[in-house]
C-alpha cells in the first residue's frame, strides 16, 4: 500500500513539475518600442507613414511565441513622405470611407493564430487580420527574437486591400481611371516588442 502512495505521489509531483515547465507566459506589447511602416504605391507614385499600435500581448511557451494579439490604433495613422497641409489632406482622405472609415472603425486587430518555429529566430505565422471589421486569414514569414524577458518580432506583409472593403481608385475594381488608379496592395513592415 505504501508503494502504491509512493508511486502515486511520484506520479503528481512529476505531472505538477510538467505544467510547470510548460506554463503560458504573457509577454505585454511595449508601444512605444513596436513600430508599424506601411507604404501604398500609385500609378504616378507612392505614399508611407506609421500606425501605431495600441495595446496587445505574445504568448510564450516552453520559450518560443506560440500566439498573440494585437490592436492597432487607425486613428494614430501618419504620413512621412509628405509634409503640412498635403499630410493632413491625405491623413484626412485615408480616415474618410473612401478608405479605412476611422470614425467607425477606429482600430484594426492582428491575431496570431499558429507561430510554427521553422529553426534559430524564423517562424512561420498563420494570423487573422480585422480591418473594417472583415476578417482574413493571412500568413507570412517572421523573425522573433526571445532573450533576457523580450521579444522582438519583425514581418513584412502585403495587403489586398480589396479584401476588407477599400476600393477606392482600385484599377481591378473600377475601369477607365488611367494614371489614378492606386494599387490594391499595400505593404507593411511590422516590428512588435513585448516585454514581461
Amino acid at each position: 500500500m505504501k508503494k502504491i502512495l509512493s508511486l502515486s505521489s511520484l506520479l503528481a509531483v512529476a505531472l505538477m513539475a510538467f505544467a510547470f515547465t510548460f506554463k503560458a507566459l504573457e509577454y505585454k506589447l511595449d508601444t512605444q518600442a513596436s513600430k508599424i511602416h506601411w507604404r501604398g504605391e500609385k500609378v504616378t507614385g507612392f505614399h508611407e507613414g506609421y500606425i501605431a499600435a495600441k495595446s496587445g500581448s505574445f504568448k510564450v511557451e516552453d520559450g518560443k511565441v506560440v500566439g498573440g494579439s494585437f490592436v492597432v490604433d487607425m486613428n494614430a495613422i501618419t504620413c512621412t513622405d509628405l509634409e503640412g497641409e498635403y499630410a493632413d489632406k491625405l491623413i484626412g482622405h485615408l480616415k474618410s470611407d473612401d478608405f479605412f472609415s476611422v470614425a467607425k472603425f477606429p482600430t484594426s486587430k492582428l491575431e496570431l493564430k499558429s507561430v510554427v518555429w521553422q529553426g534559430g529566430d524564423n517562424y512561420k505565422v498563420t494570423a487573422a487580420l480585422t480591418i473594417k471589421d472583415v476578417t482574413k486569414e493571412i500568413k507570412f514569414p517572421a523573425v522573433i527574437k526571445h532573450q533576457e524577458g523580450e521579444i522582438n518580432a519583425t514581418a513584412q506583409l502585403t495587403i489586398d486591400r480589396t479584401d476588407y472593403g477599400v476600393q477606392y481608385g482600385s484599377g481591378s475594381i473600377f475601369n477607365s481611371l488611367g494614371d489614378k488608379v492606386i494599387y490594391d496592395n499595400f505593404d507593411l513592415k511590422i516590428n512588435l516588442v513585448g516585454k514581461k
